[in-house]
């Protein structure tokens, strides 16, 4: 999770007395580089971590952040950056067009307490809410409804709320060598990986040490349990074969994901839709599920296949962006 390192560069700072700045991108529009929820901290001995979106604007604030810590005065106050060269006012010096609000804040010595609790949340794999505003910063251990929210009326008056931690969920059933390859692939992006299989000595199983957790079932009938529904929930069906792809499958066809898909040939994904439709399974219900997976790359090795998946479900979980 990238922002670990950015928090973990704070609370270094603060406990050996060097100050520290925050940036955060509290809001980002077009197609600005730098996301919102995207942070950067930069100390007085110029050691940094995390980024706001690269390139010279990104080199521009980090020299403006040295300044004022040089400078030893606190700093809370936000920067709106418009990447088009044509604007007088605001511009961030980039061409892609778009435009971000960019947050400077020193941070604190009396911040401490927040920051590791930010840290112990994040190292727990947990959810909390990290607000921003012009009183400074504040993390309470509770899970927002939302993942993102940014209120501004003016300087003084705003409010930034994130969600921290994994704001989306990967489950993956099956764990052979493409599970493996998916789980390296997808783990430095923002997903708590969860890994399920019923053999209990596969190997590749026991390799994984990319997902935040893995569970054995005795049948995959289960996972009518296990699994939730969910609009961050995003699910791949890649088991040992035919007969465990259709438990898992019925399993979770009664359930709401933002992505449901199912590794497998053309004929074989065939056979079993048809089979489904002739039991009397609806049909809308099928077409919720991609398959076969990812995009046709034509796919040779478990990493390509594990790119192609990465590749689709990337694309949906950022299409209303």
């Amino acid at each position: 999770m990238r922002q670990k390192t950015v928090w973990n560069l704070i609370s270094e700072s603060l406990e050996a007395g060097i100050p520290v700045m925050l940036l955060y991108v509290l809001e980002s529009k077009g197609s600005s580089p730098g996301r919102q929820g995207f942070a950067m901290a930069v100390n007085l001995r110029n050691e940094m971590a995390g980024s706001i979106g690269g390139g010279i604007m990104e080199h521009k604030f980090i020299e403006l952040a040295k300044e004022q810590l040089k400078e030893n005065s606190a700093v809370l106050y936000l920067r709106k950056q418009i990447h088009d060269k044509s604007v007088v006012k605001n511009q961030s010096g980039m061409i892609c067009s778009g435009e971000q609000t960019i947050l400077l804040y020193t941070v604190k010595p009396e911040d401490l307490e927040n920051v590791r609790k930010i840290i112990t949340s994040l190292a727990a794999n947990k959810n909390g809410l990290l607000r921003l505003s012009p009183e400074g910063l504040n993390f309470e251990d509770i899970v927002p409804d939302r993942n993102y929210w940014f209120s501004f009326k003016n300087d003084q008056d705003w409010v930034y709320e994130e969600k921290t931690g994994f704001k989306n969920h990967l489950f993956i059933i099956g764990g052979g060598h493409c599970a493996l390859a998916l789980s390296m692939v997808m783990s430095p992006m923002d997903f708590h990986i969860h890994l399920f299989d019923d053999r209990k000595e596969l190997n590749t199983f026991l390799q994984n040490d990319f997902v935040q957790e893995k569970k054995i079932v005795d049948d995959y009938g289960e996972l009518k349990q296990i699994i939730p529904s969910g609009e961050n929930h995003y699910v791949i069906c890649m088991t040992f074969g035919y007969r465990t792809d259709d438990v898992a499958i019925r399993a979770l066809l009664d359930k709401n994901f933002k992505y449901f898909g199912v590794l497998g040939s053309s004929a074989k994904i065939k056979k079993m839709f048809n089979d489904y439709l002739a039991e009397g399974i609806p049909e809308e219900k099928l077409k919720k599920i991609h398959s076969p997976v990812g995009y046709q790359i034509k796919s040779q090795t478990p990493q390509e296949i594990a790119i192609s998946i990465a590749a689709e479900i990337i694309k949906i979980k950022n299409e209303d962006l």
